[in-house]
């Protein structure tokens, strides 16, 4: 599995709690990798931007061909806010049927990078509905 840098966001130094979420996207064919890869890279680069944004990591595991994120909100209407933003929805919309999208939603006290990155275990995802 490969991860990028941790970005932080405009929120960095906000005290909890604060909200995390996971995304795991399984795709259907890996060659809609690269695709994915340049639209999830395009997207973090605004992330020093973002409304309560504290920090995030894009990862990877080509072996199971899936991608996603881990990220640490403010809270969960900047979480929110960042799901209806129109680069990531156009995202959404293109890739949604290539593959199982999973996520999850949790509170947290601190920013414990060890921890958030423990989160990514297969098991700690559930189907969206």
């Amino acid at each position: 599995m490969l991860r990028s840098r941790w970005i932080a966001g405009p929120a960095a130094e906000r005290p909890g709690p604060l909200v995390a979420a996971l995304t795991d996207f399984r795709m259907s064919r890996a060659l809609d990798f690269p695709g994915i890869a340049r639209r999830g890279l395009s997207l973090s680069r605004l992330w020093p931007t973002l409304p309560g944004a504290v920090g995030m990591w894009l990862w990877t595991d080509l072996a199971d061909r899936r991608v996603g994120s881990l990220s640490v909100w403010s809270s969960e209407d900047d979480l929110r806010g960042f799901v209806r933003l129109r680069q990531h929805v156009e995202i959404m919309r293109e890739y949604r049927h290539r593959g199982t999208l999973r996520s999850r939603t949790w509170q947290i006290d601190t920013v414990d990078r060890a921890a958030l990155w423990a989160a990514l275990a297969p098991s700690s995802v559930r189907a969206d509905r």
